[in-house]
């Protein structure tokens, strides 16, 4: 087989398995291989040795094989089929197919979810951890951006803490229409939602730490991040202002992703991360930590 012939032939093979291939014809073409009992070992015998090593190409092998659970629908424990199940009927001649109708949500709930602006990292004290001047910039940025989105927002709620609480103030002047009412919450305060894998080195909070946190940021995720009540005629679009870990935790949870990869993620400050829940109790995620539409020297992520 000419040479030629042979560099037509290895470039079947994929991958890096080509190139050893390739490796191993020159060679043999310079007599590196040798001779075994007086004759000269056939090429195609050292191209079957050479396959070995590869894997077999067969569909399954190059079908990602699933992991995990099945997605839970009643993942918020608001299914209208397990509301209805089992309740006792008051009226017998009740229809469970119309009640169960009833029952289910009909609107879309859009969750938006804004991290705090750049603050000052030097205060003691929570009230001294107050937005820096580009950060005070980056929530009017923020605003602007959201106002530009032409959505019409029910309610703007944001962490009780000071740089939460003044980019939710600065973000509100931005929003469309007579006024969206802006709710405090102390379930949306920083924190350390679950021990995060794989673990850091820079940060590591006592397990108590973890044990009080963890359950209170996932208090505030069953509290807003679930489907439409069925009262609910209207898609709905709802903002939120809190912190990185509290939004990077939401996300995960809302996902059915394992919550204790919560910090593989990043964010910056005054980003939009964008959730949307449908009727069924489907998840989107629309967009994770959008700050596209800052300058690229207006970015922090502290």
């Amino acid at each position: 087989m000419s040479f030629r012939k042979t560099l037509k032939l290895i470039c079947g093979f994929a991958g890096g398995s080509a190139v050893l291939v390739f490796a191993a014809a020159a060679a043999d073409s310079s007599g590196f291989f040798g001779e075994q009992g007086g004759e000269r070992v056939s090429r195609w015998s050292r191209f079957t040795v050479l396959q070995a090593a590869q894997p077999a190409f067969t569909p399954a092998s190059h079908t990602p094989t699933p992991t995990g659970h099945a997605w839970d629908f009643n993942w918020d424990k608001r299914d209208p089929s397990a509301l209805t199940n089992g309740k006792k009927k008051e009226n017998a001649t009740e229809d469970p197919t119309s009640e169960q109708n009833n029952s289910k949500p009909k609107a879309t709930r859009n969750i938006l979810l804004i991290r705090h602006s750049q603050y000052n990292l030097s205060g003691n004290s929570d009230k001294e951890k107050i937005l820096t001047p580009l950060g005070r910039e980056q929530a009017e940025l923020t605003g602007q951006r959201l106002a530009a989105l032409g959505l019409k927002y029910d309610v703007l709620i944001h962490s009780s803490m000071t740089r939460a609480t003044e980019t939710a103030n600065i973000i509100s002047k931005y929003l469309p229409g007579p006024g969206v009412e802006l709710v405090r919450c102390d379930l949306l305060r920083e924190g350390a939602p679950i021990e995060p894998v794989p673990p850091v080195t820079h940060w590591k909070p006592d397990a108590v730490q973890y044990h009080e946190d963890g359950a209170r940021i996932e208090a505030a995720f069953r509290r807003y991040i679930h489907r439409a009540d069925p009262k609910q005629k209207e898609d709905s679009y709802e903002i939120i202002v809190c912190h990185a870990n509290v939004i990077r935790y939401f996300v995960c949870r809302a996902l059915q992703f394992p919550p204790e990869g919560w910090l593989r993620m990043g964010l910056n400050n005054g980003s939009i991360t964008w959730l949307t829940i449908r009727p069924s109790g489907r998840v989107a995620l629309r967009t994770l930590g959008d700050a596209g539409f800052m300058p690229a020297d207006k970015l922090t992520r502290t």
